[in-house]
């Protein structure tokens, strides 16, 4: 995929046609290249217009909601400038929510606030030399200060920014700056999410369809990071824990989609969107544990 593609829709929600073209077969993928950390307990149906492509839980009010995405979250005043997709959101420990948009075209791509109080706020950023157009999720690093992103296709680094609202050297009427990288030690592929499950770890979600990278397509990665995030480029190291489930009444292409990890109950979860019209009925938030 070039490195300005725009992430894919699931092709339900694109219409009929691209339904019918998800009809093949998934292979069987080969064992995981790394052991199986985490075992699955529970799962509960995703909505696949409000939540189809991301989730987080949110600490900050006491009892808040889980908070997922999908393109009937998008508000009308947000799609009808353009921003047309949103990704896998984060909350951080303060309460303050962000959500990652992109345009089918242009030169930016926007991370939008919601601060505990409730309002809202716009923070864009300006692509730099290479940078992919899309924006598909965002992890804010446990601290606080700063935020990873990432972008869609085979890449080998994830992006830094300090947290929009959050950092004080962030404000919505200036561009909102990629201060560093984390350089990963091998590929990865069409990464969906990722959320901290400790200072220097990230559990993430590949969408990866070829399996040649790990051995296994659709893989749970771990990157392990050499020091948290900040101002300058940290290394990551990744391993494959497993393949993400792919249960279906439907065969057909599978969709990996938002990751979260709740601290206050050690739970992973991950969205998995069914192929073809199971989409409408069995797309599934898997629920995981440490094993």
């Amino acid at each position: 995929m070039p490195p300005r593609a725009r992430k894919r829709c699931h092709p339900a929600l694109t219409g009929l046609v691209a339904l019918a073209a998800t009809a093949a077969v998934l292979s069987a993928a080969p064992p995981a290249t790394a052991a199986d950390t985490w075992t699955e307990v529970g799962s509960d149906r995703a909505d696949p217009l409000t939540e189809s492509q991301g989730l987080t839980s949110v600490e900050v009010p006491a009892g808040s909601p889980n908070r997922y995405t999908g393109i009937g979250t998008i508000p009308v005043g947000v799609s009808v400038r353009g921003w047309n997709h949103v990704g896998d959101p984060d909350a951080s420990y303060d309460g303050h929510y962000v959500e990652p948009y992109q345009r089918d075209s242009g030169t930016t791509k926007m991370f939008r606030v919601q601060a505990p109080g409730g309002g809202w706020s716009e923070y864009v950023h300006t692509l730099g030399a290479g940078e992919a157009l899309n924006n598909s999720w965002v992890a804010i690093a446990p601290e606080g200060q700063w935020m990873l992103a990432g972008e869609w296709g085979t890449m080998t680094r994830l992006q830094v920014f300090p947290t929009p609202g959050v950092n004080p050297a962030t404000s919505p009427s200036a561009d909102l700056p990629q201060v560093s990288s984390v350089r990963l030690d091998r590929p990865v592929r069409d990464v969906q999410g990722c959320d901290f499950s400790g200072p220097t770890t990230l559990l993430c979600s590949s969408d990866d369809p070829a399996g040649d990278l790990f051995g296994i397509t659709k893989p749970l990665l771990q990157i392990d990071l050499s020091a948290a995030p900040g101002t300058a480029d940290v290394t990551g190291r990744v391993t494959a824990l497993r393949q993400l489930p792919l249960r279906s009444g439907c065969s057909g292409g599978f969709e990996t989609e938002g990751v979260d990890y709740d601290r206050r109950t050690g739970t992973l979860r991950v969205i998995v969107m069914s192929p073809g019209f199971c989409l409408l009925t069995d797309s599934k938030t898997y629920r995981f544990t440490r094993g």
